[in-house]
């Protein structure tokens, strides 16, 4: 069967895509007889063809009511819509008149659909004026955009999915592939496997992604200049420029003779290892490299991005099959907003903001009384300038910048005190929407409909499976209410998506003149009913050419139609190391959880993995600093403190340290990353770097720790708690720095139990106790508390609530019921305990024997690198015995 057969062979499926990151998975839909709702990959859609990661496969699992905003709120309090509007469009007005346009601003999210940001920008572009609309985008992949813009003209990615099965050589550079696009990965990995495909990983730090490689390159942060500059020397050294390429490339001698003055001293790596990736590189025509947050965050991340670009260009490896640089964006619509405008810095369609013409013509289009003339401030300016009191009025959509931007305690406080701030979201509890004076209910995914487009260009519908609940509305419309509200009523009289699409395809259509890459006049005046049945396509869609590759024929967008190599030189990260703060903090994703958890954290499949926030020490590191595994540690650093889990290990480089961006104050509140995460930028591009900071680290001496299981959720009152969704409830990890008089008391505190039935173990002389609730027999809570971190069957134990539990303060599983420890994989809910059992009773000795026999590994495979290292761990004891 044809995959446009697959595409109409079931109706009762609704066919959408994934709203996590940016490989855009389609999935399809279905509500299952208890109103919940199956999820399966969509084997038509061309970017997973049905295969789906661990987050995608638990969709399922995060729809539901809980924790949803119903109504609108003002100051707390429920409101109508008519009031809730009334006000937004009064203050935003108010604030205009007295203040000028570029006293409000917009911060919006990649979580958006086209049309959404379409309509967010045409409103405070074209129609307030000022252009400080910018997106959690741009902590993600600006400096992709601006390395592009500098070497194309324009901001295209070249290639395709597709040619990460057709490379002989995959280099990826700060790009955890396996974990953070796993989908791609395993593209990736069958490629290797049938092609014979090399990968090579370029990042400070080991990773699953390394576990397939043939070679890593663990460079210092902030170096892959240095390294690039002298692949591109190698490549001329070795004979491999493409001089007939060349020809329609502007800057290679001085790009060249940048890169030969270049030292690899800053790498800090070995030169035969160097060598071996050169070599590797030059003598594999077909290489793709892709790259991701490791070299867009960071203070050089344009430079970095076009050092890249430099050694694709020399060697004309662009836009043919298997060739060329690729960015991979790290959420579902990046590439999406980017195509209407959705930075500060541009216009819809690809235009330029500092282009009279393309104003004009913009302006035109949307019959606007006004636009925007220069750019607006980027997202760490924006909010700095909400500080200082320069920018009086913001609306917040769908993002949480109190947790995930730089320095988040200032950002937080920033919110905090702006004259007016709305939050549109799904929730009133992300720590940005308990700042706010009006929260308004949006939809959520699975509610929403519209488009998104991925990572190699492909626009997808995003199709609503369900009604939006109570009074929650669709983004785009909340913002038209507030436009007609301001007195644009005319320009903002949509009757469904479908409008919204066209009159941007109608902007497409005009914007032809400019001959720029974005094109979708193919589309121009598309019906109703072909909106709603269109099908996953890759752009430039136009009577002259339908989707591809570009620049294999040497046709790029600035003026003269040649490309730009860029003569740029390496630059250390922003932030110096110094006595007092002497180790470089990286930042990054983990494999089953999604930026600050206000979806995946719903889900007790996806929370089993990684249930706590940690930071990753280097073994000899830690040895000097008296930190052992299991210790908390506090991390501190110009900006803030945190309080994370010691995980020792050699995956990260001495003077190194790791930690995950995830947690909030909703889910550890003493973890929050980006609180430690100094405000400096790229200076041309606006993204932070958030991967290179500097922190001091020391033991958290803690008088107590505990560990609790309930049924219902607790809260706790002590300097450090982290908690983690169950199938029966919750866990959580708890610590303080001074005991209460009884524990019993503190216990009913936390769990809210004032009148439950106690069972108590206490050990003064041993500082330990142990208390559980129950109704009926039936347990409600347990918690488990030592003068050190408690060691108990975790995993066990968070089975436990609404059993009888009779032996629940043992702590231990009964010796006639197997503990499968921590989860490995969270498709299929395998635990580590289960894999270890079958590899020695079973005989197991690969990863697809286990998959075969457990079915851990076989659906979206990010756990694959865990159990080969699982199975490396086990065989290496069994020799050394």
């Amino acid at each position: 069967m044809s995959r446009e057969d697959q595409f109409s062979d079931d109706q009762t499926w609704t066919r959408s895509t994934c709203p996590y990151c940016g490989v855009g998975c389609g999935v399809l839909l279905r509500r299952d007889a208890e109103g919940g709702v199956e999820v399966k990959g969509d084997p038509s859609h061309p970017a997973n063809l049905g295969r789906l990661c661990s987050k995608g496969s638990a969709l399922g699992e995060t729809v539901g009511l809980e924790g949803r905003l119903l109504a609108p709120r003002i100051h707390g309090i429920n409101a109508s819509w008519d009031n809730a509007l009334d006000l937004v469009a009064e203050k935003f007005s108010t604030t205009i008149a007295e203040h000028g346009p570029d006293s409000v601003a917009f911060y919006v999210s990649g979580q958006l659909l086209t049309e959404d940001y379409y309509v967010a920008n045409k409103l405070m572009k074209g129609f307030i004026g000022s252009a400080n609309i910018d997106t959690n985008s741009r902590l993600c992949m600006a400096s992709s955009v601006a390395g592009h813009k500098r070497a194309f003209g324009t901001d295209t990615v070249p290639g395709t999915y597709e040619d990460l099965e057709q490379a002989d050589l995959v280099v990826l550079v700060g790009s955890n592939l396996a974990w953070c696009h796993p989908v791609l990965y395993q593209r990736l990995m069958v490629a290797r496997a049938e092609r014979g495909t090399k990968i090579v990983v370029i990042d400070p730090r080991r990773t699953a992604s390394c576990d397939g490689a043939d070679l890593h390159l663990p460079l210092r942060s902030g170096s892959d200049v240095a390294l690039f500059n002298h692949l591109l020397a190698q490549i001329d050294a070795q004979g491999a420029v493409e001089a007939d390429f060349l020809n329609n490339v502007d800057g290679f001698d001085a790009a060249l003779s940048t890169a030969k003055d270049a030292s690899l001293d800053p790498t800090g790596l070995d030169a035969d290892l160097v060598q071996a990736f050169c070599d590797m590189w030059i003598g594999n025509p077909k290489v793709v490299t892709i790259y991701s947050q490791g070299v867009n965050q960071s203070s050089s991340g344009a430079d970095k991005v076009n050092a890249i670009l430099n050694c694709h260009l020399a060697t004309g490896r662009i836009g043919l099959p298997g060739c060329g640089p690729f960015s991979v964006t790290g959420q579902p619509n990046a590439m999406g907003g980017r195509e209407v405008g959705g930075l500060a810095n541009m216009l819809a369609n690809h235009l330029d903001i500092e282009n009279e013409a393309h104003r004009d013509l913009v302006q035109s289009h949307w019959n606007a009384p006004t636009i925007a003339t220069t750019q607006g401030l980027k997202a760490v300016d924006m909010f700095e300038a909400i500080h200082a009191g320069k920018i009086k009025a913001l609306w917040v959509i769908h993002t949480n910048p109190a947790v995930t931007l730089p320095d988040a305690g200032r950002v937080a406080e920033a919110i905090q005190n702006c004259d007016f701030t709305v939050v549109s979201d799904i929730t009133a509890t992300t720590d940005t929407a308990r700042l706010a004076d009006v929260i308004l209910p949006a939809s959520a995914w699975g509610e929403k409909s519209g488009t998104v487009t991925n990572s190699d260009r492909t626009i997808s519908r995003q199709r609503s499976l369900m009604p939006a609940p109570g009074q929650a509305r669709a983004d785009w419309k909340i913002l038209c209410d507030v436009a007609k509200r301001m007195g644009w009523a005319e320009a903002f009289d949509y009757e469904t998506e479908a409008d919204i699409f066209r009159e941007y395809t109608a902007l497409s259509t005009a914007a032809r003149v400019f001959g720029k890459d974005l094109d979708l006049s193919g589309w121009d005046g598309m019906s109703n009913a072909d909106y709603d049945a269109l099908r996953p396509t890759r752009w430039p869609i136009s009577d002259t050419r339908q989707g591809g590759r570009f620049f294999a024929d040497g046709q790029f967008f600035h003026a003269g139609g040649k490309a730009k190599m860029l003569a740029v030189t390496h630059r250390a990260p922003a932030t110096k190391r110094a006595p007092k703060y002497p180790f470089r903090l990286n930042t990054g994703r983990i494999r089953d959880q999604w930026h600050t958890m206000t979806r995946t954290g719903l889900s007790p499949r996806l929370s089993s993995h990684l249930a706590e926030p940690f930071v990753d020490i280097h073994p000899q590191d830690a040895e000097g600093l008296g930190i052992t595994a299991a210790d908390l540690v506090q991390l501190t650093s110009p900006q803030g403190q945190s309080i994370l889990r010691a995980r020792i290990t050699t995956d990260v480089r001495r003077g190194d340290v790791f930690a995950p961006i995830h947690w909030t104050g909703e889910t550890a509140p003493s973890a929050r990353i980006d609180q430690l995460v100094a405000p400096f930028v790229d200076p041309v591009s606006g993204q932070p770097e958030s991967k290179a900071s500097v922190v001091a680290l020391a033991p958290y001496k803690a008088a107590w720790y505990g560990f609790a299981i309930c049924a219902e959720d607790l809260d706790p009152a002590c300097e450090y708690w982290a908690r983690a969704r169950t199938q029966q409830g919750w866990r959580a990890e708890l610590a303080g720095l001074n005991a209460p008089a009884d524990w019993e008391v503190e216990a009913r505190k936390i769990f809210n139990l004032p009148e439950a039935t106690a069972q108590v173990m206490r050990d003064p002389a041993k500082g330990t106790a142990r208390i559980a609730f129950h109704d009926e027999g039936r347990l409600l809570a347990a918690l488990f508390v030592a003068p050190e971190p408690v060691a108990v069957m975790r995993d066990y134990l968070a089975r436990l609530p609404g059993s009888e539990a009779a032996g629940v303060l043992t702590g231990r599983a009964p010796l006639d019921l197997p503990d499968p420890g921590p989860v490995l994989c969270s498709c299929f809910s395998v635990g580590i305990n289960t894999i270890l059992d079958a590899i020695e009773t079973r005989g197991l000795m690969t990863v697809d024997a286990i998959g075969e026999a457990l079915d851990a590994g076989t659906n979206c495979g990010s756990c694959r690198p865990e159990i080969a290292d699982l199975l490396a761990r086990v065989h290496m004891a069994e020799a050394a015995e």
